[in-house]
């Protein structure tokens, strides 16, 4: 047994040290607090070159000499303010976006007045995103870019990609919510339809807000959310690093935005209590949201430990596409920690990088033949002695709604260069040898009968 006087004078001194930590940490606690208060995100340069109702599309100032063929608009969540993504230098998935050459663009949502109360999916989607994807295509001449979406932005791009498949011309899924059939967390068991009425909610306060939003992501957790941060940020509190970044996260968690009412009984009777998305069953407004169309290269990046989105919520969209090209990069965080923690940063945005890099490289035109890539400009098409390429010869099939200059230079490779001959083509034989969807010819075989 230990000595009483020995066990005593332990006492004592753990006492004393525990009195000169807690001196030490008042000392520094005023420059703590200032930290706290005046701690800076977003600091990427950019600047606004689109603004509808409330939302602002920013332009990243550019951090190579050159960029890639292809840019990249990031569309995040309608929960959070997008600066997460860009909270600070050294951690920003916007600035390494670009220091690995791409011309990254991010849509900036704002929180919805109760005017917007009535905003739905189908706004979100088919005009907001469209809308701000037509800026961005446009000001790079292009038909097609790369789209990357985060969490809710995640679902809402790949409803997007649906709709509108020819704009899109690579994919890029951050932990975004798309299959829920039974494994999608704790969330999609809150929000069964047999203990969740959505309608009850917006019934009472219009659009849903922010600080409902809060408790229940914080119940998920609610050890870590309301104890064990403030203990951790308790014996850290004399590294000014750790106090900075925990400042940017308070700050960033306690800026929550409301959600549109409509949008969110939309959002959650038919994504997480319907599953219609990953059932091919979703229509927003008339328009079916056929998964079918999903086409081109998708990468799906998941969390391990996302207790927000589980991969089990994500990984099998990937089966459920005809695209050929998919891959999934899962990496051992959570999901707010794919976009902040200098591992992710180390060793998981230099794969996503290289994966939008092998995809983003236009094909040269050669011998005076027009380029053959999605997202050929003008210039592309021309010949080498100045004149039109062969998209230009016979009739103008741009004309038709959903042909771009790309789609028609593939079509004038398979001989279809006049709306005559587009009228007459077969589509199966005409998909074989263009690879575009027959759903797609059918449409612009139709329009080309009717003129």
């Amino acid at each position: 047994m230990k000595n009483p006087y020995a066990f005593a004078m332990d006492i004592q001194r753990q006492a004393w040290e525990g009195a000169a930590e807690m001196a030490e940490k008042v000392q520094v606690a005023p420059d703590r607090a200032e930290t706290l208060n005046d701690v800076e995100v977003g600091q990427t340069p950019s600047e606004v070159v689109y603004e509808e109702n409330k939302l602002q599309l920013l332009h990243y100032e550019s951090q190579t000499e050159s960029q890639h063929d292809v840019p990249i608009l990031v569309v995040y969540a309608l929960i959070n303010r997008p600066y997460i993504l860009d909270l600070q230098p050294d951690r920003s998935v916007v600035k390494t976006l670009l220091e690995a050459g791409f011309d990254v663009y991010m849509i900036d949502w704002d929180e919805p007045s109760a005017l917007d109360r009535s905003i739905t999916l189908d706004d979100y989607v088919s005009r907001y995103i469209d809308n701000c994807v037509d800026v961005v295509r446009e000001r790079s001449d292009l038909d097609a870019i790369n789209i990357l979406g985060y969490c809710m932005g995640g679902t809402m791009t790949s409803m997007y990609a649906a709709l509108f498949p020819e704009k899109v011309r690579n994919l890029g899924l951050m932990a975004a919510g798309l299959c829920f059939a039974g494994d999608g967390g704790v969330l999609e068991l809150w929000g069964a339809d047999e203990y969740y009425e959505p309608e009850r909610v917006t019934d009472t306060f219009g659009n849903v807000p922010a600080e409902f939003l809060d408790v229940g992501f914080a119940l998920m957790d609610p050890v870590a959310n309301n104890v064990t941060k403030y203990v951790r940020f308790y014996e850290n509190m004399d590294d000014e690093e750790f106090v900075e970044n925990f400042a940017r996260m308070e700050r960033w968690l306690a800026e929550g935005i409301d959600v549109a009412g409509a949008t969110y009984d939309q959002f959650i009777g038919d994504i997480y209590q319907d599953n219609k998305l990953m059932e091919n069953e979703l229509y927003l407004g008339d328009k079916h949201v056929d998964i079918e169309n999903i086409e081109m290269p998708v990468l799906q990046i998941v969390a391990t430990y996302d207790h927000l989105i589980p991969p089990e919520a994500s990984k099998p969209f990937n089966d459920a596409i005809p695209s050929d090209d998919t891959e999934i990069l899962e990496f051992a965080t959570g999901h707010i920690g794919m976009s902040v923690s200098s591992r992710s940063h180390d060793e998981l945005w230099p794969q996503v990088c290289e994966w939008f890099e092998e995809r983003s490289q236009l094909e040269e035109a050669s011998d005076g033949d027009a380029g053959a890539s999605s997202g050929a400009t003008d210039d592309d098409s021309a010949g080498e002695d100045g004149s039109a390429g062969a998209a230009s010869v016979g009739d103008d099939l741009t004309e038709l709604t959903g042909i771009g200059e790309a789609y028609a230079e593939d079509l004038a490779h398979a001989g279809i260069e006049s709306f005559d001959e587009l009228a007459e083509a077969d589509v199966a034989d005409l998909a074989a040898e263009t690879g575009i969807a027959p759903s797609r010819l059918e449409d612009w075989i139709d329009q080309a009968q009717d003129r």
